[in-house]
């Protein structure tokens, strides 16, 4: 039927997904997606913007910032794990933190989360000066007007307020399941029509 998706996406354009866990559903094939955890950072009516949250990749901070000339004196984040934000941009670094200090290029998602790009808060990493909770990726996940919403009424993400434990705190493996938690499932035992009940 031609248009007939017009009536959903305008009852759907109220909501707003920011600081919100996508939890990719068993039928998600995307491979950049599939089994992920996607935080998102921002929602509105011209679409979204969000960091997959549960895909550490071979490269260590060290690693990175070796690769950017930069020094790294905190020793005890050089092994820590660069993620996999998304497969847009993955020539660029975004860093989730906790909200405090202001940076040159940030989003605040809310008073406890913010995403930042530029290069200043990496330098602050470095000498020790940086957020005291982060995560750096590269690359984002992103999404034109109404598609976020078509994904989530095709089944195919789940969402769910975040929470900062499950960002900051918890190995990267353990994300998905606690973020299912949340909402009293376990992944599991998650079928592919389950976003029907």
């Amino acid at each position: 039927m031609k248009g007939g998706g017009n009536g959903y996406n305008a009852a759907m354009s109220d909501i707003d997904l920011t600081n919100h866990f996508l939890i990719a559903m068993p039928a998600m094939t995307d491979p950049f997606f599939a089994k992920s955890l996607t935080y998102v950072c921002e929602h509105n009516d011209e679409g979204a913007m969000g960091i997959v949250v549960n895909r550490p990749i071979s490269l260590t901070l060290s690693e990175l910032f070796a690769q950017i000339n930069m020094p790294l004196t905190q020793t005890e984040l050089e092994d820590m794990a660069v993620h996999f934000g998304g497969p847009v941009q993955t020539d660029r670094g975004f860093v989730l933190h906790d909200t405090g200090k202001a940076w040159q290029s940030t989003l605040q998602v809310n008073d406890r989360v913010s995403l930042t790009t530029s290069k200043d808060i990496l330098q602050a990493v470095g000498e020790g000066t940086g957020p005291k909770h982060l995560l750096i990726t590269l690359g984002y996940a992103g999404w034109s007007e109404g598609q976020l919403e078509q994904e989530i009424a095709d089944n195919a993400w789940l969402s769910v307020p975040a929470n900062e434990h499950i960002l900051f705190d918890l190995p990267a493996e353990e994300r998905l399941a606690a973020a299912m938690a949340l909402l009293g499932v376990d992944y599991a035992t998650l079928s592919e029509e389950a976003g029907h009940a």
